[in-house]
């Protein structure tokens, strides 16, 4: 489903620092249901029609609507689009878009790769965003301009690094699995040959390793606006670049690639044409 676009608005600075603490205010009520689950028997149901698998557990569920009673409580007139639920729509030309677990395969598996997306949107862009990986403890926030990862140790302001050939680069992808179209996966497999090194996982935690300078690129295809909007200002406000393939807007996912500079983009842009 695309986002729909209309004159964006912009929250005041205290205003749009107040939604940030909200988003992490969902953030505590899901990792309570998460971290519940995790490691744990569970019955996992496949949304996914035959012959493919698309899991989603109770978790899933109940951490969306843990994250939808925050939200909503304290800002009612803004839009909320889950994956799980039902959408609601905006009154004020805001919209939360979240995913309540954006690596279900990893959460069903027992790997703490999986991670709470909550972003905003603004009728145009992702204004604010934050990733939320409860086993680890670590938390990405990004909005106005500012990138940091939050734990109960430290608070430390995120940079991506800055690597000028894609020779030199490392990506990752979730998994080779997802380019069933053949020129998407001709396109990968050039990408693939001209990094550096490819890795494969990680879901939404290989763009907080881009953010923090760990990683250069991350490549991905068939997203939802869910499963990219919270991690786009996370990745932009450390210097890094978030599009799709043909270097528009990312906002609504689809065919996405972020790396960690215009520089480095503009090298990518052209491998993943088809």
């Amino acid at each position: 489903m695309s986002l729909p676009r209309y004159a964006p608005v912009h929250p005041e600075p205290e205003e749009l620092h107040y939604l940030s603490t909200l988003a992490a205010q969902a953030a505590d009520a899901a990792a309570l249901i998460t971290c519940q689950y995790f490691r744990r028997e569970m019955d996992v149901e496949n949304k996914a029609s035959a012959g493919l698998f698309d899991p989603v557990t109770v978790a899933d569920r109940d951490a969306e609507v843990a994250i939808r009673a925050v939200l909503q409580e304290f800002r009612p007139q803004i839009g909320f689009y889950g994956e799980e639920h039902a959408i609601t729509p905006s009154e004020n030309g805001l919209m939360w878009v979240v995913d309540p677990i954006d690596g279900t395969r990893a959460f069903m598996s027992g790997m703490p790769l999986w991670g709470t997306l909550i972003g905003l949107y603004n009728g145009e862009n992702a204004i604010l965003g934050l990733l939320d990986q409860p086993v680890l403890k670590e938390r990405y926030v990004g909005f106005d301009g500012r990138s940091q990862l939050i734990t109960p140790e430290f608070t430390r302001e995120l940079s991506t690094r800055l690597v000028a050939d894609v020779s030199d680069a490392v990506a990752y992808c979730t998994t080779p699995d997802m380019f069933v179209d053949d020129s998407a996966m001709a396109c990968f497999q050039s990408l693939r040959r001209n990094v550096k090194l490819m890795r494969y996982g990680g879901d939404c935690y290989a763009y907080a390793l881009l953010a923090a300078g760990h990683v250069d690129v991350v490549v991905d295809c068939d997203l939802q606006p869910y499963d990219i909007q919270a991690l786009i200002p996370i990745v932009s406000a450390a210097g890094g670049v978030v599009t799709n393939w043909e270097g528009g807007s990312a906002v609504d996912g689809g065919y996405v690639v972020a790396s960690g500079s215009q520089a480095l983009h503009d090298q990518l842009l052209p491998l993943l044409a088809f």
